[in-house]
């Protein structure tokens, strides 16, 4: 019995009326949620990085070569909005960690490029990241983090009103 056990049964005390099940499953989504950005964060902190440096780089990192894009398909691959993207790129590029340059596809925009010690950052943190999320797992066989990822996707792919 978990701390989300205790308000299910408080609720059908007080409101026997309503069906709580919901709150299973979203209350004990929120309280993953907070255990895994708690570690996480811990974990980026660590290397000296945040979640949000760490994003923008492994997202360019994952371009492959030369390690571009626009600041719009950061912003949609990253699910950030273009304004904090801009705030983060700011930053980023002030820490010379990454580089931008014109777009030869767009007069107007701009393209951004990962710099090496940008790139270095991504491949010195990246291996704790995922010790930490396997640590975070440990308690799921890998038939059962098949069939949460697949749960989990099918949540997220669902259109929100």
């Amino acid at each position: 019995m978990d701390h989300v056990d205790s308000i299910l049964e408080q609720w059908a005390l007080q409101r026997p009326d309503l069906d709580t099940s919901p709150m299973a499953v979203i209350g004990r989504l929120s309280r993953a949620s907070a255990i895994v950005d708690a570690e996480l964060s811990a974990n980026f902190a660590r290397h000296g990085v945040d979640a949000a440096t760490f994003d923008v780089l492994a997202t360019l990192v994952r371009q492959g070569e030369p390690h571009q894009m626009t600041p719009a398909a950061l912003a949609a691959d990253a699910m950030i909005t273009t304004s904090a993207v801009a705030q983060r790129l700011n930053r980023l590029d002030t820490l010379g960690l990454i580089t931008r340059h014109p777009d030869p596809a767009d007069g107007r925009g701009k393209v951004v490029q990962l710099t090496p010690s940008g790139k270095e950052i991504v491949n010195r943190v990246l291996p704790a990241h995922l010790a930490t999320e396997a640590h975070l797992l440990r308690h799921f066989d890998s038939e059962q983090q098949e069939m949460l990822a697949a749960l989990l996707s099918h949540f997220s792919a669902t259109p929100v009103r």
